[in-house]
């Protein structure tokens, strides 16, 4: 049986002053695609950190952050196996890198390229064939900071793909997309999950969650409140619950959507 994709034991974390998790577990299986969903001040942010080891938890005798089973990791070992696309990479990468060096740089986990840098002949066809894959190699060219957001969050995709990672870990992968881009990204992602790369959604965007996602953990002021078969946790009063609003659930075609669930609506 293969490592879990992360295995989080009993930690308590700080994002800044305040304190983000106290007492926090969380598992996530290999092969087992998951969303962590969560409202805005759930903990969604200081647990990328964590994964991303951009942040680290207390150090206290029981508790630890394993990724992949292993709790020493080191970026160039990370992005191997877990590739990761953050709201916040998107928005600090330099906008005067050109496409094809914003996938090349997943090689080296940087932002842009760099002299020192060696890339070989198969890094570059590599990065060729994930940008066609993608449906931006026409692209490849071109500054980051002129493309469209979804343009952009495919060419950071590429970067995360360029390693062959097992698994992908996507922070609110359609935030800022219009209609088009999103399911672009989304078809993109499900195709993806088809072919056996496990990803983990971390988003507040019921949208977002893909019929391939099989399981849901609920995530509200730093504490799992629900965890379980997306069927049985996104029902209409756990989702209530989780964004103190009353909400009424629909799934149609193995996607979900939520409306208000207030007296005359008119939702069924």
């Amino acid at each position: 049986m293969s490592e879990p994709v992360f295995e989080i034991r009993d930690i308590t974390a700080y994002n800044g002053s305040t304190r983000v998790f106290r007492n926090f577990s969380l598992t996530v299986e290999n092969g087992s695609n998951t969303v962590i969903l969560g409202p805005n001040g759930s903990g969604k942010t200081t647990l990328m950190k964590l994964l991303s080891c951009e942040l680290y938890p207390v150090f206290r005798e029981g508790s630890s952050v394993r990724i992949f089973g292993s709790e020493g990791w080191n970026v160039q070992r990370l992005r191997s196996r877990l590739g990761i696309v953050s709201h916040d990479l998107q928005k600090n990468y330099l906008a005067g890198a050109k496409g094809v060096n914003v996938v090349l740089s997943g090689f080296y986990a940087s932002i842009d390229t760099w002299r020192h840098q060696q890339f070989t002949a198969h890094d570059r066809e590599k990065a060729e064939t994930v940008m066609e894959m993608l449906g931006i190699g026409q692209l490849a060219r071109r500054e980051f900071g002129t493309l469209s957001p979804g343009e952009q969050r495919r060419f950071l995709l590429g970067r995360a793909l360029v390693n062959d990672p097992e698994a992908l870990l996507l922070d609110e992968p359609t935030s800022g997309l219009d209609l088009r881009a999103s399911f672009i990204y989304m078809e993109t992602l499900r195709k993806l999950m088809r072919s056996g790369r496990t990803v983990v959604l971390v988003t507040h965007h019921i949208s977002e969650i893909l019929p391939e996602i099989e399981k849901a953990v609920l995530l509200k002021e730093g504490r799992i409140v629900a965890s379980g078969p997306k069927k049985e946790v996104l029902g209409s009063a756990s989702l209530s619950a989780l964004f103190d609003y009353p909400l009424e659930v629909i799934s149609v075609n193995g996607y979900y959507q939520v409306f208000p669930a207030l007296a005359g609506c008119g939702v069924r």
